[in-house]
């Protein structure tokens, strides 16, 4: 047994753990399973008792996760998902019906991976979800769904062979790790397709890339437009000529599906993987999932002085959403004004994020968020479209959220986005 320090021991906290897992290895994004699959054969990993989804795609994981465990859980099964980052509490990152994991839980696994790995390093993100899969080898639910950290191939979660896999959509992101097309991105995120079984795939125009890794392995490959389809009304809320949209799959067929507060092609993407689990599907069953299914930081609201809407997006795709999201809210609402108080990483495309919400944003408040890959507010400044005259710059994203309510009316929206970490800053305010 290998000697521990007091800093991570089976008596420190998880915050200390925690801090002790940032600085175990020499990088903060590090692909690969090479380290982590060492580990996970020496602890034995393996999850057999359960069926296992697991989810990519460069936007709309998180919600057709959240989509898929309140259908599960509907149909009395015990249902794990484990997702990154975390807005508030790390806790979130692995919650099971529903719950999410407590310390102890976490402290136990980390001390038995800090045990089993020797001198193999590991990244932050290795280690935490080594543990998130003890946890669950322990609680045994029925069903484990894992959302892919970045990419596919190579991340920590593709050690474990799905039994469905979901490729939600592929666009732009990451671009310094997964490449800077969409083919050669698609081949990252086909890598968790495995030969012999499903993927569905949400993405209605998916890369060559994909769809020639998938016919090489011999996937069982349902496709948005060939194999499942969808029409009415649009993937916006709200959006579109009718209220109502249908979902169609061989003779299913559900023509009256309400407009959902998250992505309708992630509902319609859960839906084909649900068909698979042989979930007897009907308009009344998915209407009730449509009317639950809300994730914290996707378009969520809180209304104050001002209405505040909270959204993780932090790539062009996702501002491409949010800005439709934005269109129909101030035409149902009559905002007067909008006010964007925003906060990015450095590495993201800033220019292509905010540009497309541009010509709704009133005034725009920016701040610098904490830790070395934080884009100053004044990058971001630069980058706007020149017709952007009202631009406030902030040393954090907190100064540039309360100057944003300061100035706001109760006919103003304030809108907060650009990444996860400023809206957990932000959130943690709200909530």
């Amino acid at each position: 047994m290998s000697q521990h320090t007091p800093s991570h021991s089976l008596h420190s906290s998880l915050q200390e753990w925690l801090c002790y897992l940032e600085h175990l290895h020499n990088q903060e994004i590090d692909l690969g399973l090479a380290r982590i699959g060492q580990v996970a054969t020496r602890l034995d990993i393996r999850f057999d008792f359960a069926k296992v989804i697991t989810v990519a795609g460069t936007n709309g994981k998180g919600t057709t996760c959240a989509f898929l465990e309140n259908a599960l859980l509907g149909q009395g099964k015990s249902v794990a998902v484990y997702s990154s980052p975390h807005i508030e509490r790390f806790n979130e990152r692995l919650r099971i019906n529903r719950q999410d994991c407590d310390d102890q839980a976490f402290i136990c696994a980390f001390v038995e991976i800090e045990q089993a790995r020797g001198d193999i390093s590991l990244s932050y993100y290795e280690f935490t979800t080594l543990a998130a899969f003890l946890v669950l080898m322990a609680r045994k639910p029925d069903v484990i769904i894992l959302e892919v950290g970045l990419g596919g191939r190579l991340d920590a979660t593709n050690t474990i062979d799905a039994d469905i896999a979901v490729i939600t959509t592929i666009d732009l992101d990451h671009q310094a790790f997964l490449g800077d097309t969409r083919e050669a991105i698609g081949y990252e995120k086909a890598g968790i397709m495995r030969a012999n079984t499903p993927v569905v795939v949400g993405d209605k125009n998916p890369p060559q890339s994909l769809l020639d890794h998938g016919n090489s392995l011999e996937a069982e490959m349902y496709l948005r437009e060939r194999d499942f389809f969808v029409s009415g009304a649009g993937n916006t809320a709200g959006q579109g000529d009718g209220i109502n949209w249908q979902w169609r799959c061989g003779q299913t067929l559900l023509p009256e599906l309400k407009l959902p507060s998250i992505p309708q092609d992630n509902v319609a993407t859960a839906l084909m993987v649900l068909a698979l689990l042989e979930v007897e599907l009907s308009g009344e069953l998915v209407n009730g999932l449509i009317r639950q299914t809300r994730v914290p930081g996707r378009t969520e609201m809180f209304h104050l002085q001002s209405d505040i809407m909270l959204d993780v997006g932090h790539n062009p795709q996702a501002a491409r959403y949010l800005a439709g999201v934005l269109a129909q809210k101030r035409r149902q609402e009559n905002y007067r004004r909008v006010f964007a108080v925003v906060g990015m990483l450095a590495d993201k495309d800033i220019s292509n994020t905010l540009k497309p919400l541009a010509e709704d944003i009133d005034a725009w408040y920016l701040g610098t968020l904490d830790g070395p890959r934080a884009a100053k507010a004044q990058e971001i400044a630069r980058v706007l479209p020149p017709e952007q005259e009202n631009i406030n710059c902030f040393d954090n994203v907190t100064q540039a959220f309360k100057m944003a309510c300061n100035n706001a009316k109760a006919t103003d929206l304030i809108l907060v986005f650009g990444s996860f970490f400023t809206v957990a800053e932000i959130r943690r305010l709200l909530v």
